[in-house]
């Protein structure tokens, strides 16, 4: 691996400095956070794209991992951006919940901030693979690319079924127990962090692939116990109350498994 890669980590890590502090500013401007979910997915395409590019690796190996990259990035990214204008000026509870404990915007910035140093850190899979110098890829580079394909999928599945069990019906009356959402209670969840370890397998053979591990340990961290699970469902709680706690006394945490018991009684509040 050349040494050209140390300049185009550099260079990731200005661009995305850059963008998160503009991006940070229009959200003080609109008084609204939401956008930095936005902007960490796709800044994460962008990097793959720009490592691809300029790469002094096999052409097929920069193909392959950047294609991968960026169907991860758009399909995420957009989604999210639907929904944040969807509901805008109405912000994410998580925000909300997080101004709370945050009373400035400067509080945010190092936020963002931070954030553009983890989408950095996600981007060395696609970094390793635009530098390797081996010209063939290997069975495990496409086998955990093959999984976090099957991540991506299974999560616009989740993601697609849980916006049309909204659209369908006032769901504030129901939980969401269909489809994948009838095995697990963050289904969406268990396939990002599915993504992300087939994305770290692909890169293991490669130089700094080590590195790329750190992508899915601090994927489930952050879902599992910072911003996603924790958050979500306890405003599950306040808005379901007891209908929710059934729902998590029958239905597994993350990973989709049968419900542990009333696996037929519909789950609406009292």
């Amino acid at each position: 691996m050349s040494h050209d890669w140390v300049f185009v980590l550099g260079l990731d890590c200005v661009i995305v400095s850059v963008v998160f502090a503009i991006v940070w500013a229009i959200c003080v401007r609109v008084k609204n956070y939401g956008f930095l979910d936005v902007t960490w997915t796709l800044s994460i395409g962008l990097l793959a794209l720009l490592d691809g590019v300029v790469g002094s690796g096999t052409l097929q190996r920069r193909s392959v991992f950047t294609a991968v990259g960026l169907l991860w990035s758009l399909r995420l990214g957009l989604f999210v951006l639907a929904r944040v204008l969807r509901h805008h000026p109405s912000e994410d509870k998580r925000y909300r919940t997080l101004r709370e404990q945050w009373r400035t915007p400067r509080a945010f910035l190092v936020f963002f901030e931070l954030q553009a140093f983890i989408a950095v850190i996600f981007s060395v899979p696609f970094l390793s693979a635009a530098f390797a110098p081996t010209p063939r890829m290997s069975m495990l580079e496409f086998i955990g690319l093959a999984l976090a394909v099957v991540g991506v999928v299974g999560e616009a599945v989740a993601d697609r079924q849980a916006d049309a069990f909204k659209r369908s019906q006032d769901s504030t009356r129901k939980i969401l127990d269909v489809g994948l959402w009838r095995y697990s209670r963050h289904p969406n969840y268990f396939f990002e962090i599915i993504a992300w370890l087939g994305m770290a397998l692909a890169a293991l053979p490669l130089s700094l692939g080590w590195v790329s591990l750190a992508c899915p340990i601090l994927i489930a961290y952050f879902l599992l116990r910072v911003t996603g699970v924790p958050l979500t469902e306890k405003h599950s709680i306040e808005t379901h109350g007891e209908a929710y706690r059934r729902y998590q006394r029958t239905t597994s945490r993350v990973i989709p498994w049968p419900r542990r018991s009333t696996r037929d009684e519909p789950l609406r509040l009292s």
